[in-house]
């Protein structure tokens, strides 16, 4: 293990090998750290939280020793907080990967090979089965369920018990079991600081049902949507 001096770690904590741990880092009573694991600076990570398990996998290889996990990794961002009894594992095909600034509550599940991009929040008793892919700045209701390798787009909203079963497209408000559109982020992408005129282009697009029949994307979300078709295959939104 790699700790910095200034870092605040309980001494009931289990902390394997090859788990680096950044600058100002809390670690929780009864944490279990097992490496390949990096975490940033400024990180709280809460009571009975477990990071780095191995994948989640029928017949996948479960080492006897709690030093050293298998599996191609975690990288939790700088400032991002994982509360008490949350588990994140490690990934199978893909570094399993949480950004900066994120905020995942308590009792959450997320799996192997699952990547959030920064500024997301991950609310209590959500489970992220693997694969799946989470944008920048979503925003994740009460016990969303996500199926295995969804893609939910940036500055979506997920309303609380969703079954995520299709593809998110970026900025959406979207609920329901199974999962469907109710139109734009508006609040969400108005506090992040985009434009009327470019929020009300979102809202014309999905009114349309089609991004062949729709309006142009807004330049200036023209990324959002890029990174979102490239690995969209189940669309909400064709």
């Amino acid at each position: 293990m790699s700790e910095r001096a200034d870092c605040h770690i309980h001494p009931t904590a289990v902390i394997g090998a090859d788990v680096l741990i950044g600058a100002g880092v809390t670690v929780g009573p009864n944490a279990v750290l097992t490496g390949p694991l990096e975490i940033g600076d400024d990180c709280w990570i809460g009571a009975g939280a477990v990071l780095g398990a191995p994948p989640e996998i029928l017949g996948a290889l479960h080492p006897t020793s709690w030093s050293v996990s298998a599996g191609l990794g975690i990288r939790i961002g700088a400032r991002t907080t994982i509360r008490e009894l949350s588990t994140v594992h490690q990934g199978s095909e893909r570094r399993t990967e949480i950004g900066e600034d994120c905020f995942v509550m308590n009792r959450v599940g997320i799996e192997h090979d699952v990547q959030i991009g920064d500024r997301c929040v991950v609310s209590s008793g959500t489970t992220l089965a693997g694969h799946v892919s989470v944008g920048n700045s979503v925003n994740l209701g009460m016990h969303t369920v996500a199926h295995q390798r969804r893609i939910i787009g940036s500055g979506s909203m997920i309303g609380m018990g969703t079954v995520v079963v299709k593809d998110v497209p970026p900025f959406s408000k979207a609920f329901g079991n199974p999962v469907s559109l109710n139109g734009v982020n508006r609040i969400g992408m108005s506090r992040s600081g985009i434009s009327d005129a470019d929020i009300s282009a979102i809202e014309d697009l999905y009114a349309a049902g089609s991004f062949g029949t729709s309006p142009a994307i807004p330049d200036s979300l023209s990324e959002a949507f890029t990174w979102w078709r490239e690995r969209a295959d189940k669309p909400l939104v064709v």
